[in-house]
């Protein structure tokens, strides 16, 4: 049984922030490329993160990632949530199953789940733009890879940084869905048997929070 927050995750914030000073929060980027990941990211217990998963999904976005690096790829999600499979902390994904990072996350069985400042949220859309199977966006992107203690790849300008180990991927069927909403999204799947939706399950092993 899995007990999850899904579609959108957000982060606690202090007081109320006056427009000027939220658009100027906003714009703020820091240079962390000579940065270690040890003097970037602190472990945090998946029982004490305090941030808000709803809007960390759905409007900070979830930038998956997968792959050795150099030979990494990452892709934008905007539909997941977090729970607890087989009694440990677990994530879920619904992805095409086209998807080229998808690929790289079954052939690793690891990955990782990045979620940035409001500053990078321009720096990661190409992620969800444009294949890594047919470009070079990786090379391409102002982020700076990383990789965690455990080999995993990531981006030292997260904020909060999942790490995962792939637990099953399994079709979804359009007779499972009981609305409307729900059938006629995996029905465009269902067009093309390549491409068909599946819902991705991995253990979270590791979560990095940013100092």
């Amino acid at each position: 049984m899995i007990i999850c927050a899904a579609v959108a995750m957000c982060s606690c914030g202090g007081g109320v922030q006056k427009p000027a000073e939220a658009e100027a929060d906003a714009a703020t980027k820091v240079d962390v490329s000579n940065k270690s990941f040890e003097e970037l990211f602190v472990e945090v217990a998946p029982a004490d993160f305090d941030q808000n998963i709803f809007k960390l999904v759905n409007q900070d976005f979830t930038v998956i990632t997968a792959g050795e690096i150099p030979a990494h790829n990452s892709m934008i999600a905007s539909w997941g949530g977090y729970g607890i499979l087989f009694n440990k902390p677990a994530s879920w994904c619904f992805l095409r199953a086209n998807r080229y990072t998808l690929e790289k996350m079954r052939e690793g069985e690891k990955y990782t789940l990045c979620y940035f400042p409001e500053a990078y949220k321009q720096d990661i859309m190409p992620f969800g733009t444009v294949s890594g199977r047919d470009s070079n966006k990786m090379e391409q992107t102002t982020l700076t890879a990383v990789n965690t203690p455990d080999g995993l790849p990531a981006w030292k300008e997260a904020a909060v940084i999942f790490e995962c180990t792939l637990s099953a991927v399994t079709t979804v069927s359009k007779s499972d869905f009981y609305t409307e909403e729900g059938q006629n999204f995996v029905q465009e799947g269902f067009d093309d048997a390549k491409d068909w939706h599946k819902f991705v399950f991995g253990e979270i092993t590791h979560l990095w929070v940013a100092k």
